[in-house]
Order: C-alpha cells, then structure tokens, then sequence
C-alpha cells in the first residue's frame, strides 16, 4: 500500500508576529528539520505565498531552507494554490488567476526550479468546476478534494486514477477523511494503532491518501509531530507523493466531482450546500460579507493601474473572516471586524469609487459588526454552537472503532513527557502547559480501558 500525506501550512497576512514565531517553533521547524532526517520520506505540502513571506520576516528563514533542501533531495513536492488563501469558487475567474499567479511569484522566489508546477491545492480544499478550469488553464494537471466530492451513486477505488470530465488531462486525488481524522485528532499516538486500522489494506495494490492542516503537528497538538515521523520510517508503509501515483497507477475512470470543501459534511451534500461554513443563505453576517467583498471588487478592477489599492484588495480576500462568521461553531468578532475593515478601507482609498460606495460600504461594515454583537448578546452564537454538527460526530464515531491498548497509552505518555520537560528547559512554559494538559487527557482516557 502507498500511502500519499498531504500537508497544508498557511497564517493570514494580518497574523501577529508573536504568533507566527510560537507556530513556527512549535510545529513548522519541527516538521522540516525532522523530515531531513528521514531518507525514505515523501510528502506533498502546500504552503501559501503569505506563509513564506511572513517567515521569511519573522525568524523562519531556516524552515524555507529546509524545505528548498527536501525539495533538492526529492523528499518533497509542492502545490499552486492562492497567495493569500481566497476562497475561490466564489471570486471572479480573474481574481482566481491573479492570487494564483501571486502565489507562483512567492515560490519561484524562494524555491526556484525546485518547486514543478503539478499539482493545486484550492484553500479550505474548495473544489469548484470553475476554480479547476482556470487552475488548467494555468498549466496544472491535478487537484486535490475530500471524499464526499466524489460523484453521487460510485465507488471510490483506491487503485484507480480519476480524471475530469470535459478538461484535458487533468486528475483529480481525493483524500479519505477517516483516516485523516484518526491521525490528525491526536487520539492515536503509535504506530501499532494505524496499522491495526489499515489491516489488510496494508498488504494490498492500492493507494491511500490523507491530507491535513500542519499546524496539527506540534502546534495544536504537542508531540504528533512524532507520530508523522513514526508513520513515515515505518516498513510496512510506503511513502508516496501525490504525484508519484499517477505514475504507480495506470487505470484511469472520468467522471465530474461534487462542490466540497475539506470541512463539508454528508448533510451540507445532502443539502447542497457545500460552501455552508463561508457563505450560507440564512448567516446574514456572511451575506454582508460577500456584499461587500463583491463591492471592493468592483471598484479596484475600474482602476487596475492602482498598485496600492490593487495590493490592498489581494490581502483582504483571505477566507477567515468568513469562516469565523459561521457559528458553526467557529466564532471571532476579531477575525469579522479585522476582515471588514479592510475590505472597507480598499473602497475608502480608491479614487474610482462613488459617494455612494463609500457610503454603502461603511453601512455593510456596520452592520457586520453590530450584528455579530447582537447574535453575540443574545446568545445565538452559542446556540448555533451547541447544534450537533455531523463532521464532529463522525469523528467521535470512528474513535469508537479503534481500541488502543494500555502500554500504547503508556508510550504516548511517556513521549509527550520527554516534550513537556524539553519545552520547559527552553523556558517555553506555555507549551509545556499544553502538553501537561493533553497527558492528563490521555491518564484519564487509559483509566477507562
């Protein structure tokens, strides 16, 4: 069995330097400089323009050299993808081409001919047909979706390449949330566990593909990172970049995927609401947001000789401020008031825009806000938060199906106790607190077996 991990790194253009430092350390040195230590590692990453620009300003300089050192050894291989992470399917064609050409610019800098371009990661993993026509146009061959993209009424193989109906030579590699979930949620930590789970698969002529934030690994769980590197040295697993399957694999089947993003759910599919967490009908918060999106859209592109209102406008396309609209149960006044602001101020500043613009833009800022205060207040957002949300519990389903046994627990244990005691010798008291709380989790969660 071949098996493909993709990894997605990215923080917004407005992230603070305090954090961009703490990740770095926790998660991003982590990953790369543990990775050169494996010969037989592959692994696909995307990392956004705005990541490499944000560690190149921050003190991560070394985490872009390690990556350029793994793309030379042939340990890793990179994505397109947009700059500054926008959500595509619901932007113009021409703004969708203009991120994704800021984004080659970053990585033709910092990677050179390292970095071949093959393969897109659309941000949020959003798949739309439109976002796929404008990645081939732009000379990628494949793309990376979740499972529940895949069409309606067929099976996904495992030993089968899938291409897209109606574009030209163009793949599409979907990843199997399950097992994504199993490794990315922290509650395995051994090796042992995840073969148990694969089982026969191990043995067989497949491919299995996995995709997942990077921050997971050492960020927001202290210690994972091992396991990454575990999975990676072990024998009965072979390694593979996405890209390697289209060569290891020549069975090809077309078909036309669903819309979907990486955190759809079997009833957003159900529903057709794949978009639901960044756009939804009945959230009149994101309805706003998208208005006035469109609005600043409209002015730059009447005065595209603008280079400053122009880079203002790239920047303030990034897909937090909707994400964290939802309620579902993501939340931040922070993240909405940050998001509005500036897409409020690309209209103020540009000379192309009318009275009226202006004025409808500060009403569609205003009313983000105190509307996000109101639901705040009232506790809509809480109640919306307390909804069961499907994604969630296939998570906790699937724990249920696995059994980890005492001395696993034991290990686990004991490696984040190495990490715990390491971090606090490096005086990083706020990871070590972390960790300390994650092995009391697991003291509790082993007391049950």
């Amino acid at each position: 069995m071949l098996w493909a991990n993709f990894l997605h790194i990215y923080q917004p253009p407005t992230q603070k330097e305090i954090w961009v430092r703490r990740i770095t350390a926790e998660s991003y040195r982590k990953i790369f400089s543990g990775l050169l230590n494996i010969k037989r590692a592959r692994l696909t990453l995307n990392i956004n323009g705005i990541l490499c620009e944000l560690l190149d300003k921050f003190g991560g300089k070394d985490v872009l050299e390690n990556i350029k050192r793994l793309l030379e050894n042939g340990n890793l291989e990179l994505t397109g993808s947009a700059k500054y992470h926008a959500f595509l399917p619901f932007l113009p064609e021409s703004e969708i081409e203009r991120q994704i050409l800021l984004n080659e610019e970053v990585l033709n800098k910092y990677f050179g001919n390292d970095w071949k371009k093959g393969g897109f990661f659309s941000p949020e993993m959003a798949y739309s047909s439109k976002v796929v026509k404008v990645a081939a146009k732009l000379g990628y061959k494949w793309i990376i979706m979740d499972e529940l993209g895949f069409p309606a009424g067929k099976k996904l193989s495992p030993n089968l390449i899938y291409k897209i109906k109606n574009i030209d030579d163009f793949s599409v590699f979907f990843r199997e949330r399950n097992l994504s979930f199993t490794i990315l949620s922290a509650q395995i930590g051994t090796v042992p566990t995840i073969l148990r789970y694969l089982g026969p698969r191990l043995e067989s002529n497949e491919y299995v593909i996995t995709a997942m934030d990077g921050e997971t690994f050492g960020h927001h769980r202290p210690g994972l990172e091992m396991l990454l590197f575990d999975l990676l040295n072990e024998s009965k697993i072979e390694p593979a970049m996405v890209s390697d399957l289209l060569v290891k694999f020549g069975d090809i089947e077309k078909i036309e995927p669903r819309d979907s993003t990486w955190a759809v759910t079997k009833r957003d599919i159900k529903e057709n609401t794949p978009f639901s967490r960044w756009k939804s009908e009945d959230n009149s918060i994101q309805q706003k947001q998208w208005q006035l999106t469109d609005l600043a859209i409209a002015v730059v592109n009447r005065s595209p000789a603008d280079k400053e209102i122009r880079d203002l406008l790239d920047k303030a396309l990034h897909s937090d401020q909707y994400w964290w609209a939802s309620a579902k149960p993501w939340w931040s006044l922070e993240m909405m008031e940050r998001g509005a602001y500036e897409l409020k101020s690309v209209i103020l500043k540009s000379s192309s825009a009318m009275p009226e613009e202006k004025s409808r833009a500060e009403e569609l800022y205003k009313g983000i806000i105190y509307t996000g205060f109101e639901w705040q207040r009232s506790g809509l957002v809480d109640e919306l938060s307390r909804k069961e949300d499907e994604e969630i519990r296939e998570r906790l389903e699937e724990k249920e199906k696995l059994f980890i046994t005492k001395e696993e627990y034991q290990q686990m244990i004991k490696t984040l106790e190495e990490q715990m005691h390491l971090a606090a010798k490096a005086e990083e008291y706020h990871r070590a607190a972390m960790i300390k709380d994650r092995i009391r989790e697991l003291k509790e969660e082993m007391e049950k077996i």
